[in-house]
């Protein structure tokens, strides 16, 4: 799948975040747009979801937290049954500012992701360039969004990319580009060709070329690990990212090489066409 022609990115763009603290701290003092203060959630809302894609021998479980400010909605996966079920109520009439210091990631997180979303929305002058996925069935879907996820991975023949957050489809496609890879998450387990799923990502980090790791990580708090370590080593991350897509672009140039960002409704929820927005770091501070 081709994708759509688009316009050059703004040049006024902020500077990359140094950390997610530093993202965060920007936010509340106003740098992207609206005091956080002003700014309330109308909507919030879980989606829970189980799928077996047909010709697969397992399936899998997701669970979202969805925070919805004017136009924009902002989301961060869970393990499904770690959000309590007093966290959606909690967040509908909040400010921004109350969420972003809320006791649980995932809420602060979404937050941070839903303020974002409409301060910086995924367009062109922004930097995003918008990827079309197919009509058609989970598996179909998922096939194209995997292409459209590996595609941005800057690695040769051979070479060993760490997975973190097993989706078979990215897999399928890593293995199609005769890349090798080391398969993490924290269900553990094995993947649709029985190779054994690591539980420990930051333990591979450094027998592997690239990285590729699911937004999940900013939720569960090992996102930060993992930019510093590809900052450090000049190693390839490319972030696919339902949990937080507006939020991991801004790390593009600081330890983040690569975005695959899939904002709300996922591909997962229709079975119309779709639209992914990928970004790549082509220096500290730029995307194209």
């Amino acid at each position: 799948m081709n994708p759509i022609v688009s316009r050059p990115p703004a040049v006024d763009a902020p500077a990359p975040a140094a950390s997610y603290d530093d993202l965060v701290a920007r936010v509340l003092g106003g740098e992207f747009g609206p005091d956080p203060r002003t700014q309330r959630i109308a909507v919030a809302f879980s989606t829970r979801q189980a799928v077996r894609h047909e010709g697969r021998g397992g399936g899998y479980r997701n669970e979202v937290l969805s925070l919805r400010l004017a136009a924009a909605v902002g989301s961060c996966a869970v393990e499904p049954g770690e959000l309590p079920d007093t966290a959606v109520e909690d967040c509908v009439g909040a400010d921004l500012a109350r969420l972003l210091e809320h006791e649980l990631r995932p809420v602060r997180v979404a937050a941070l992701d839903a303020y974002l979303m409409q301060a910086r929305p995924h367009t062109p002058a922004n930097g995003a360039r918008p990827w079309s996925l197919p009509a058609g069935s989970s598996l179909r879907k998922s096939r194209a969004r995997a292409r459209a996820v590996t595609g941005l991975v800057d690695a040769a023949p051979g070479a060993r990319v760490l997975v973190i957050g097993v989706v078979n489809s990215l897999l399928e496609a890593l293995r199609e580009r005769d890349l090798s890879y080391v398969p993490c998450d924290l269900k553990g387990g094995t993947t649709e060709w029985g190779e054994p799923v690591h539980t420990d990502a930051l333990a591979e980090l450094e027998r592997c070329d690239a990285v590729l790791a699911s937004g999940m990580t900013l939720g569960n708090g090992s996102f930060e690990p993992l930019r510093e370590h590809a900052l450090r080593h000049g190693k390839p991350l490319v972030m696919f990212a339902q949990t937080g897509s507006a939020v991991l672009p801004r790390f593009l140039g600081s330890g983040v090489s690569a975005v695959c960002a899939e904002p709300y409704p996922f591909f997962w929820l229709d079975g119309g066409p779709g639209l992914v927005h990928r970004y790549r770091a082509t220096a500290p501070g730029a995307a194209r």
